[in-house]
C-alpha cells in the first residue's frame, strides 16, 4: 500500500484519534502528517512523537500553530527527531519555541540525515537561535544542509543576528529558498542580503515581503540582477515602500533569466517522463507554509501575534 496523508486542522484530538494516527505511523503507511492548530493532551503528544520516531515512511510533519506549546513537548519532539531517519520537511510555524527551544532541538535538527526543509516562522526566536540555525547551512565542502528555510515574523532577532545569517547564506552549499517575510530588516540588512544572494550559487527564491524596505534596497537588488550572474529567480518585495516600477523591473529581469535557463536546459528525450527537478523555480515555489498575517488596523508597525 502506498503511503497516505493525515491532515487535521484546528480540532481537539481524542485519545482514539491519536491511537489511529500512531498505529498508521508505526505501520509506515503515512507520508504526510499535519495536525496544525490541533489540541491534544501532553500524554497524547508524547505518543505521537514516539510513533514519529519509529516511522520509516513519514516525509513531512506539520505541527504549526501552538501544537508544540511547552518545554516538555519540545523535548518529546527532539527525542523523536534523533531517532527518525525519514523526515524531509518540518513545519513548526507559530510555536512559542524561544531560543531555549532551539537549543533543545538543535542537535536533532542539525544531525538529521534527511531533513531539507524547516519552517521556524513566528517562533519568538532571537540571536542565539539564529546562531544555531546558521549551523544548519554548512558551507561548500561540508555536510549537506537545509534547502528551504523559513524565518518569517521573528522580530526578536537583531541586526547582528541577521548579519550572521547573510554570511551563512552566502556560503551555503544547499539553500535554495529563504523566507524572511515580516521581519523588520530595513535597507541595511537588505543590502547585505543582496551581497549574499550575489555570492550564492544555489539560492533561487527570497521572500522579503513586509520587511521595511524602500527604493534604496530595491535599487541594490536591481543593480545586482541587471549586472551580475545570479541563481535568484524569485524575489518577493510586496508590502514594502518600493515603487511598482522598480518591482516590475526586477521581476522582468528575473523572468528573462529564467527564460534563458529554460532555453539552455537539455530537452527531454521522447518517452521520458518529466520530473519535478525539471520544473522552473516559479512553478515549484508555491509555499504551503502559513504566511504571517499582520494586523495593521491600529498600529503603524505589524503586530507580531501568532497566527489565528
Amino acid at each position: 500500500m502506498l503511503p497516505a496523508s493525515i491532515q487535521i486542522t484546528g480540532e481537539q484530538l481524542s485519545a482514539a484519534e491519536v491511537q489511529d494516527i500512531c498505529e498508521s505511523l508505526k505501520e509506515d503507511s503515512v507520508r504526510l502528517l499535519s495536525v496544525r492548530g490541533c489540541q491534544l493532551s501532553d500524554r497524547d503528544f508524547g505518543r505521537v512523537c514516539r510513533s514519529v520516531a519509529e516511522s520509516r515512511s513519514l516525509a513531512q510533519l506539520n505541527l504549526n500553530l501552538a501544537v508544540v506549546s511547552s518545554v516538555g513537548r519540545t523535548r518529546h519532539l527532539a527525542d523523536a527527531l534523533k531517532t527518525n531517519r525519514s523526515l524531509q520537511t518540518l513545519f513548526l510555524h507559530g510555536n512559542p519555541l524561544l531560543d531555549a527551544g532551539l537549543v533543545t532541538l538543535n542537535a536533532a535538527l542539525s544531525t538529521h540525515p534527511a531533513l531539507v526543509s524547516l519552517d521556524l516562522g513566528d517562533c519568538m526566536l532571537g540571536d542565539e537561535a539564529l546562531r544555531l540555525i546558521c549551523g544548519m547551512l554548512p558551507p561548500d565542502g561540508a555536510k549537506s544542509g537545509l534547502r528551504e528555510l523559513t524565518l518569517s515574523a521573528n522580530p526578536g532577532i537583531s541586526s547582528k543576528g541577521w548579519a550572521r545569517l547573510t554570511i551563512a547564506v552566502a556560503h551555503s552549499s544547499q539553500l535554495r529558498v529563504l523566507n524572511l517575510d515580516y521581519n523588520p530588516l530595513g535597507d541595511q540588512i537588505a543590502g547585505m542580503l543582496a551581497v549574499a544572494v550575489a555570492s550564492s550559487r544555489t539560492l533561487e527564491a527570497l521572500d522579503l515581503e513586509g520587511t521595511g524596505l524602500t527604493n534604496q534596497s530595491a535599487q541594490v537588488f536591481l543593480d545586482m540582477v541587471e549586472n551580475y550572474p545570479t541563481s535568484l529567480r524569485v524575489l518577493v518585495l510586496s508590502e514594502n515602500d518600493i515603487s511598482p516600477e522598480l518591482q516590475q523591473q526586477i521581476c522582468d529581469l528575473l523572468s528573462e533569466a529564467e527564460d534563458d535557463d529554460d532555453r539552455a536546459a537539455t530537452p527531454l528525450q521522447p518517452g521520458h517522463a518529466s520530473s519535478g527537478a525539471m520544473l522552473p523555480i516559479r512553478d515549484k515555489y508555491q509555499p504551503i507554509r502559513d504566511k504571517y498575517q499582520p494586523i495593521r488596523d491600529k498600529y503603524q508597525h505589524p503586530a507580531w501575534l501568532p497566527h489565528s
